[in-house]
């Protein structure tokens, strides 16, 4: 090699890595909080602390983890559902859940379970005076189950400036009929009230897609609306995270070009990052442990929104 390419390599490698990217640049930084079954993770910050929420696990029906700081320690706690839904089978498991915390001080949490009368996945919402629960469904019936979504999964709650509540949710598809899509509805201030028509905020229209959007969480930013979701099948190493922004909480939303986070943009040091959540500047997402499909952990990795655009690191 000659004196001026080993003078110009190191400047060429450094503009190679600003090249690559923000996920390129996080490479070695993904933090595993709970290094035990934690999927679908919600993260919420309240004045006495953190709290997470997951899909059913044998830690419970919605098990629930509290930390001090973001980044930690993380100790699952306990069980956060009280009890099984009127409308629901008891083992049939309850997905993907969202806590937030209504006008009046009550917490509400809303998450996916299976109809007792047809298996049929449908959005319910408990309420608790504490963010750790326990949580007393409401009502006999769910709060979403559109007959025409074959199936309703994955709530997520967004609060807007003006305090315009909002609930977003993925519908499943039909396995001949319409690909998955991300919808959000306008929610009384009660939190338990549908409000007007729903909107469509995105549909699974690109290949490495397969078919399936997921896992939605809204971020507003300056003057942006970035919607993260998950897509692809979640038992598959090709499981990401991408993100599409919008003027308006209710689109249009564009989906951004490349990918955010994936098993290859992390250096495989997750397996299938997916159900991103955006909290206290940390994105929070889950990956499979140990190289199987058995249990994915928690992570969590620095954010930011130079821009309006998201950055990891």
């Amino acid at each position: 090699m000659s004196v001026k390419n080993l003078v110009l390599a190191p400047v060429i490698a450094l503009l190679a890595a600003f090249a690559a990217g923000p996920a390129a640049a996080a490479i070695s930084a993904p933090r595993l909080l709970i290094n035990q079954d934690f999927p679908d993770p919600d993260v919420v910050k309240t004045a006495g602390g953190y709290f997470a929420f997951s899909t059913t696990t044998g830690s419970g029906r919605i098990p629930v983890a509290t930390a001090s700081a973001p980044d930690g320690p993380w100790r699952i706690t306990g069980d956060a559902l009280g009890a099984v839904p009127a409308w629901a089978k008891p083992d049939g498991g309850f997905w993907a859940p969202d806590v937030t915390q209504l006008p009046d001080g009550t917490f509400a949490l809303y998450f996916s379970g299976a109809r007792t009368t047809d298996g049929e996945m449908c959005l319910g919402v408990a309420t608790a005076s504490k963010a750790a629960g326990p949580y007393t469904p409401v009502g006999d019936q769910p709060l979403v189950c559109a007959p025409e979504d074959h199936g309703d999964i994955d709530p997520q709650t967004f609060v807007d400036a003006d305090g315009t509540r909002y609930l977003l949710y993925k519908s499943d598809g039909g396995a001949t009929g319409a690909p998955a899509a991300i919808w959000t509805q306008k929610l009384q201030a009660d939190g338990r009230t549908l409000a007007g028509p729903r909107t469509e905020l995105l549909r699974a229209d690109l290949n490495a897609e397969k078919a399936v959007v997921e896992a939605p969480s809204v971020v507003k930013t300056a003057s942006r609306f970035l919607l993260f979701y998950s897509a692809d099948t979640f038992q598959s190493s090709g499981y990401h995270t991408c993100y599409a922004s919008a003027p308006t909480a209710n689109g249009p939303f564009v989906k951004a070009d490349a990918q955010f986070l994936s098993t290859e943009l992390l250096g495989a040091k997750v397996d299938a990052p997916g159900g991103a959540d955006v909290v206290d500047g940390h994105i929070y997402f889950h990956g499979w442990l140990g190289g199987a499909r058995t249990a994915r952990g928690l992570y969590s990795l620095p954010i930011s929104f130079p821009n309006d655009v998201p950055q990891l690191g």
